[in-house]
């Protein structure tokens, strides 16, 4: 179904072998049920598994991703062959903090979801949010002001660090993340939110920039304990639209700022020649106090994956909820003044007393997707997000159990 939603939404993008491939000769989206066989894929991914990443970036490949984008139809690109032999998957260390009693790592810059996920805790730690628990409409009013700090200051800071100094000691400086968190009060929203002036701030100045959801997470587990948590994005639903090898080419430069410069500042996520843009991709790792993984968390949805994974953290670390339920729990959406409560969940009923503690919030649907591995009773259990139709797959010898969004896992046989 949702394929299917988006095809119909979106499916006008589409270059002639998409539109070949996942649309009937009517042009619209081909039946829900409809088992779709793509070999052109297969044989890339072959490829790649056989002679690694120059199978991509090199070669008959290579050349018909510049074809493609310097003919596509709308915003042809200049892309070259030596454009795509250069690039380079660049490994970047994690972010790492505290919360509580657990240790908490995620993705580093460019991508903000790290920071901005650890920054959200770090600000809600003074508070005892176990205590408040989760029916409380303070606790989701300190988790919404603590969202719209953390927000501010990504919009102000997060860049590629190869192309512009990204302060993140000093947004996760003790001292800067207890000034902030003083602005959250548990009787009354601010009036305003802005960026702070974390320690080795660079001058600079926010410009609009807007996350579409085209995204995908997974995490595994295997039976050595290794844990592998991934966030993957073509950006916008199909990317660009263009296709090579039965695979969709992202249209990532939407990631960037579209404004370079604003009150006489270069804005630090610009677009410039090489850069990486940044990202609200927050995949994340928690260890318990014995230095074991707890639980490991990844989402989907733009913009609002950070919040999604700071939700689900603080309903399993404080509200003892599995990672399941914590997925499936309602979201409190607010990255600016204005909130947006997720609509048919639990935060329903409580809008009339967030209005009453000055939060401008409104009911809406929001698309997220969560996924999640948890380590319970030294057993590890997985959990999907009950709004879409992702599983949780567990393999206990040689039986394959299918875990359906929602649904509680059997013991081990």
């Amino acid at each position: 179904p949702r394929l299917h939603n988006g095809l119909n939404n979106f499916g006008r993008h589409l270059d002639p072998w998409a539109r070949a491939h996942f649309l009937g000769d009517d042009g619209k989206a081909l039946p829900v049920g409809t088992i779709l066989k793509n070999p052109e894929q297969a044989a890339l991914f072959s490829a790649i598994a056989a002679k690694g990443p120059d199978a991509y970036y090199t070669g008959a490949v290579a050349q018909k991703i510049v074809a493609a984008v310097n003919g596509a139809a709308q915003n042809p690109s200049k892309m070259t062959l030596a454009d795509l032999a250069s690039y380079r998957a660049k490994e970047r260390a994690p972010i790492c903090g505290t919360y509580r009693v657990y240790k908490v790592c995620g993705m580093g810059p460019p991508s903000a979801g790290g920071i901005a996920v650890l920054m959200i805790l770090k600000q809600l730690e003074r508070f005892d949010m176990a205590a408040l628990g989760k029916n409380n409409p303070v606790a989701w009013h300190l988790f919404a002001e603590s969202e719209r700090l953390a927000y501010a200051d990504r919009d102000l800071y997060l860049g590629d660090p190869d192309y512009v100094r990204v302060p993140v000691k000093g947004l996760l400086d003790p001292g800067y993340i207890a000034a902030r968190s003083a602005l959250i009060s548990p009787e009354r929203s601010m009036a305003s939110v802005a960026p702070g002036t974390p320690p080795g701030a660079p001058p600079r100045t926010p410009a609009p920039n807007a996350d579409i959801p085209g995204t995908s997470d997974l995490v595994a587990v295997d039976r050595r304990g290794n844990v592998a948590e991934v966030t993957t994005t073509i950006e916008s639903y199909f990317g660009s639209g263009l296709s090579v090898g039965g695979v969709m080419l992202n249209n990532e430069l939407t990631d960037f700022d579209f404004v370079p410069a604003k009150d006489g500042y270069l804005v630090a996520n610009r677009v410039e020649g090489g850069k990486r843009p940044r990202s609200s991709m927050s995949p994340t790792i928690v260890y318990g106090p014995d230095g074991k993984v707890r639980i490991a968390i990844g989402a989907a949805g733009g913009s609002t994956i950070i919040a999604q994974v700071a939700k689900a953290l603080v309903a399993v670390l404080d509200w003892k909820m599995s990672a399941q339920d914590a997925i499936g729990l309602g979201l409190l959406y607010a990255p600016k003044l204005d909130a947006v409560a997720e609509k048919g969940t639990q935060l329903d009923a409580m809008v009339p007393a967030l209005q009453a503690l000055g939060e401008h919030v409104q009911i809406a649907p929001l698309g997220l997707k969560a996924n999640a591995i948890e380590r319970v009773n030294g057993q590890w259990v997985g959990a999907a997000d009950p709004r879409s139709e992702g599983v949780a797959v567990r393999e206990d010898g040689q039986t394959t159990q299918i875990v359906r969004a929602g649904a509680a896992p059997r013991p081990p046989e």
